[in-house]
């Protein structure tokens, strides 16, 4: 069949209605977009890699300072949030940090009553010359005290209680028996759990139980094993302890930062 050599022209080629023909860019165009993309991508994945060091090393440092502060066995866990890390830094400061500590020791009479665990967020977390010190622009923090710490520093068996917020307190003394009371928690001044609102629950009150009741819940118990900064603002009980939450502006985490 004839076919006129205006229409070989536009064979396999798509057109408009104006009768215009599209022409794709050419191969070696397109090898060079590829290729840019394709570096572009490297690079992008090399910054996140260098900044994801950086920010390892910040997280490293920041738990260091903090294990040297509360003389913890273990170092805690740490996490830088932002991106990029390199710029936070470069300004002196990073815009938030999470921690979580486990096991703050008491020590002697001074910190008579271990953290079970301590969760800390940071902002503008700013980094000294020195691995062991660290400062932070605000932080808040909850310590959970597990009732069985709670227990050995009253010197009765604490539980949670059956309403919110209060605990039962146990004694127990050679033949005068065991009394239960229950009492409410609340955060007193200068960073203290109190115990108030105490009532009978069960058993009887015999005198030397009740002296050994009144011994364990008349002061309330300091949490001095916090940085040095922080104030407590509110505590809830939970079902395997007790949790206080902390507050503070320009705490600074260095060895011996506990509250006094």
């Amino acid at each position: 069949m004839y076919q006129s050599q205006h229409d070989e022209e536009y064979v396999g080629e798509p057109c408009y209605g104006d009768g215009s023909v599209y022409v794709g860019p050419p191969a070696r165009t397109r090898r060079r977009l590829i290729l840019v993309a394709a570096s572009l991508a490297a690079l992008l994945a090399g910054a996140v890699a260098v900044d994801r060091i950086t920010a390892g090393r910040a997280e490293s440092r920041t738990a260091q300072a903090f294990q040297d502060g509360m003389g913890t066995t273990d170092r805690p866990s740490v996490h830088v949030s932002g991106f990029p890390v390199l710029t936070q830094l470069a300004r002196g400061s990073l815009d938030h940090v999470d921690l979580t500590a486990h096991d703050i020791p008491a020590n002697g009479t001074t910190r008579p009553l271990p953290v079970t665990r301590l969760t800390v967020g940071m902002d503008g977390l700013m980094t000294s010359g020195s691995a062991d010190e660290a400062h932070a622009r605000s932080v808040e923090a909850t310590a959970h005290l597990s009732y069985a710490d709670v227990s050995s520093a009253l010197g009765v068996k604490v539980s949670r209680g059956d309403g919110a917020g209060r605990v039962d307190a146990t004694a127990t003394l050679p033949l005068a028996g065991d009394v239960t009371v229950s009492a409410a928690v609340s955060a007193a001044s200068g960073n203290r759990v109190a115990f108030t609102d105490v009532r009978a629950e069960r058993g009887d009150l015999l005198p030397p139980l009740k002296s050994l009741l009144d011994k364990a819940l008349d002061e309330p118990i300091a949490l001095r094993n916090v940085p040095q900064g922080l104030r407590l603002r509110s505590v809830t009980t939970t079902e395997d302890g007790i949790d206080a939450r902390f507050t503070g502006r320009s705490v600074t985490f260095r060895p011996e930062s506990s509250s006094g």
